[in-house]
């Protein structure tokens, strides 16, 4: 068995940083009217400034295959060709197509003249996380020497008014209200668009600093909670999800049915303390010392949960004292698979780590309550 080192990471956000005030200026406004909910979100998220992969007038500029893409050539170097790599496996939420699959359209992009290895993990947020694990792993069994592996997100395409209007009018065909559910609405001001990607090799590089990946656990609640967020469905009254196949087409748009959508209900009674049940797991498996973290790095989607997320954790014997978290939610947004990559990325390459140091990641997925967590020595 091999060490597995991350040697480099990049990250990329398109276009410039997106205010509170701007965001229906590239999203648009559902049924023309400013977002009544928008405000109170925003209040809870403490979210300040995101990117968009659009423009002002709510066109795309880039593909989510494309923010991917750059991001990975943020790694190329005079010690890391692209012509040297060997895996490819990429995580996300939002690929740009059913099929072909998210990690052959990178490849695509990257015209690296030549084939490679691909995997494509999907899901929610820890998409990314399963993405970097199948790099781990394969360099870890000596299978392959080096991986690029990288967590990316274009939700913006997913959230413009355009998307909700049929509902919207639908609505006032039938004589309601014409405002989009809040389960529908609520992510549009949450989430946003952006790539972080690793190089993975099996040795440090010389001079430079580089973090050894100790362990990656993973845990899923799926046999105890229903669905929290879910796209292409509906959940019905007894909590299954009726597939959009199971729907005429001219449903499709008049319930939004392949809108993100979130029931906020049991992702406030679930998310916090199912997330620090699995942290405790790793820490008793691994019989590691909770004094030997130096940094916290635990994606979280809304700075609402940023108290409560470390009280949880205390009560199950891991109190981290504030200066050890790292967050940078309110900068940069909520980035679902590719959160976790950014945050590392930033603090790796801001020249503040020292040898010896453990970083402790933590990613939740609210999807049915799946959680990821990882440990870092900086070497």
């Amino acid at each position: 068995m091999y060490d597995v080192f991350i040697t480099k990471a990049s990250t990329y956000l398109p276009n410039e940083p997106v205010s509170n005030d701007e965001m229906e200026t590239y999203l648009g406004y559902i049924n023309d009217k400013p977002s009544k909910a928008k405000a109170l979100i925003l209040r809870n998220n403490k979210i300040k400034t995101r990117y968009y992969a659009l423009d002002k007038n709510g066109k795309s500029t880039h593909t989510n295959a494309q923010i991917t893409a750059k991001a990975i050539e943020g790694l190329f170097d005079e010690n890391f060709k692209k012509e040297d790599m060997e895996l490819l496996s990429c995580g996300t939420t939002s690929a740009d197509q059913i099929q072909p699959s998210h990690a052959s359209m990178v490849h695509g992009e990257l015209n690296i003249g030549k084939s490679v290895e691909i995997n494509t993990s999907t899901g929610l947020c820890n998409s990314g996380m399963n993405a970097l694990n199948y790099g781990f792993l394969n360099i870890k069994a000596g299978i392959k020497d080096n991986a690029v592996c990288v967590g990316s997100e274009r939700m913006s395409a997913w959230m413009t008014a355009d998307k909700f209007n049929h509902e919207a009018e639908n609505l006032k065909l039938l004589e309601e209200r014409p405002i989009v559910a809040f389960k529908r609405e609520f992510l549009r001001w949450m989430l946003s668009d952006g790539a972080g990607a690793f190089l993975l090799e099996n040795k440090p590089r010389e001079n430079e600093t580089s973090l050894k990946i100790e362990w990656i656990d993973f845990y899923s609640y799926a046999h105890e909670i229903e669905a929290c967020m879910y796209s292409g469905c509906e959940k019905q009254e007894d909590g299954s999800l009726k597939s959009w196949a199971e729907y005429p087409a001219e449903e499709w748009l008049n319930q939004s049915i392949f809108a993100l959508k979130q029931d906020t209900k049991i992702l406030d009674q679930y998310i916090l303390v199912k997330g620090a049940e699995s942290l405790r797991a790793s820490f008793t498996k691994h019989d590691l010392d909770p004094d030997s973290i130096d940094h916290v790095l635990a994606h979280i989607s809304s700075g609402y949960f940023k108290e409560g997320l470390k009280e949880e954790f205390a009560k199950v014997g891991l109190d981290f004292p504030w200066e050890k978290w790292f967050y940078n939610l309110s900068e940069v947004g909520n980035i679902g698979a590719g959160s976790i990559f950014i945050a590392v990325e930033q603090l790796l390459n801001s020249g503040k780590l020292k040898k010896g140091e453990r970083l402790m990641l933590c990613v939740p997925e609210s999807g049915r309550f799946a959680y990821s967590c990882a440990l870092l020595t900086v070497c």
